[in-house]
């Protein structure tokens, strides 16, 4: 291993400096956590975390200072310091030793030695280290086994999982994140130690729940996570909508008949094929209101009436709650309440008005759209899945026809609210967007073509009934 550290350190020439500035500083210094980890699977990463055994900060300045570098961001209150260097993020921090309070993950830390560095880490994939230091430059150390454990892809805890997940309870979410990112399994004392510690999330910040969560729905298979979460309790704690997905049963047709089993399918049916993190979480939720609107009607089975809109309206206050961000939400809500719109538009008696609603009402997110609604097929019948595939392929037929009729993608009325309002002599007022919202609609179900002269001559047509109304609301 070490020969092989040796070559790759070669393309990585101020490694040596660091060595050198450690000797000149009489400190220790080391590479230690994601790098090594990365290294040993051949993941590319730009990150390199350094160890001192020492003041982390000072040895930053000087190290920064020789090569060259200007600009660095020092963090007192953590004793860390970063700066980038030949496209490398480089982080520095002193060996440290920390003691928790059962109220806070935030540790009480002093100096330490490397050793009790290194039994704070979270994972034993984590605990690798690689020696700067001139007298055995390039050597790789092991303390807990971790290079067996990425060789056999499994998440352990240097210590005992209970004390580990106690101290930071945040590491119980990492754990799962890792085993999403790196396809890894969960050794079992991990799984029962988060299934026992769960209710100690609460003392952990939301932003930094989320954080983690977020980045186990952008994993190359995000399944793996989430069912590990849900299996170990912790889902009910951070996500109870989708923890009450669980068992809820639905006809099978395209689907899995368990529907929280059918939307990590659909999730993992994303990502395959999309890294849009956003798309991924609607995929998360399109059927988050199943639960709730559950009914069963005799001779068709379980139904989920009014899903979709009971789903959109749900997710104000799961963004309010889970900290995400609000320019995201219409896109979410969109994608619930359109999901289940395109296969309805499958035979052939739909009219363009019903295609030409579903282009405005998707806009520019209509691609999406579709790709989740090709997620959604999760029939383990392959005829059933080529022929709702089928019908997609079908769809998006009629919407390209459609498209080229109409040029319908970045639709509005052609007759402004400023020619409405002196046409009818009317102020700035809410019957102006009536009468643009009937334009447009006249526009949409094909009565009038898409241009100035047919919209305008449908606005003579129409003003008068408008113009009545807001008389008769104003003489009110």
């Amino acid at each position: 291993m070490k020969d092989r550290i040796l070559e790759y350190f070669e393309s990585i020439k101020f490694l040596e400096k660091a060595s050198e500035t450690a000797g000149d500083l009489n400190v220790g210094i080391f590479i230690v956590g994601g790098f090594v980890r990365d290294l040993v699977l051949n993941r590319e990463t730009n990150e390199i975390d350094f160890l001192v055994v020492g003041d982390g900060v000072m040895f930053a300045s000087i190290f920064a200072d020789r090569l060259g570098v200007k600009k660095i961001n020092i963090y007192k209150n953590f004793g860390t310091a970063q700066f980038s260097f030949n496209n490398y993020n480089l982080e520095f921090v002193g060996a440290r030793k920390e003691s928790y309070n059962p109220e806070s993950r935030n540790p009480d830390i002093a100096p330490g030695t490397f050793k009790d560095d290194i039994h704070r880490r979270d994972f034993t994939i984590n605990s690798l280290a690689i020696s700067l230091n001139q007298s055995n430059y390039g050597e790789l150390i092991d303390t807990f086994g971790g290079l067996n454990d990425i060789y056999d892809r499994i998440i352990k805890t240097p210590l005992d999982p209970l004390l580990t997940f106690d101290d930071d309870p945040l590491r119980i979410l990492r754990a799962f994140r890792f085993a999403a990112q790196l396809v890894f399994n969960v050794h079992q004392s991990v799984l029962d130690a988060a299934a026992k510690l769960r209710d100690r999330l609460t003392i952990i910040s939301q932003e930094r729940i989320t954080d983690e969560f977020m980045k186990i729905l952008a994993s190359p298979k995000p399944s793996i996570g989430m069912l590990l979460l849900e299996e170990t309790g912790v889902m009910e704690i951070i996500f109870p909508e989708i923890s009450a997905m669980t068992g809820v049963e639905q006809r099978k047709e395209h689907h899995h008949k368990d529907v929280f089993l059918h939307t990590l399918q659909v999730v993992d049916n994303v990502a395959a094929v999309s890294d849009n993190l956003w798309l991924r979480f609607a995929a998360l939720v399109h059927d988050i209101a199943k639960p709730p609107t559950k009914k069963f009607v005799e001779g068709t089975g379980w139904t989920f009436h009014g899903h979709d809109e009971l789903g959109a309206r749900m997710m104000k206050s799961i963004f309010r709650r889970m900290k995400l961000p609000f320019h995201k939400l219409e896109y979410v809500q969109k994608m619930i309440r359109l999901h289940l719109r395109p296969i309805a538009l499958v035979d052939d008696i739909v009219t363009d008005s019903a295609i030409r609603r579903l282009i405005v009402s998707a806009d520019n997110d209509l691609d999406d759209l579709i790709v989740l609604c090709r997620a959604d097929i999760t029939s383990k019948n392959p005829e059933k899945v080529s022929r709702y595939l089928s019908n997609y392929e079908k769809v998006m037929e009629r919407v390209k026809e459609v498209k080229e009729k109409d040029a319908l993608r970045a639709f509005q009325s052609p007759v402004r609210g400023d020619v409405i309002m002196e046409v009818c002599g009317l102020a700035p007022c809410k019957t102006v967007g009536l009468i643009k919202s009937e334009i447009e609609e006249a526009i949409i179900d094909g009565k009038i073509k898409n241009t100035y002269e047919d919209a305008f001559e449908y606005l003579l047509k129409i003003k008068e009934k408008f113009i009545a109304s807001n008389n008769s609301h104003s003489t009110v």
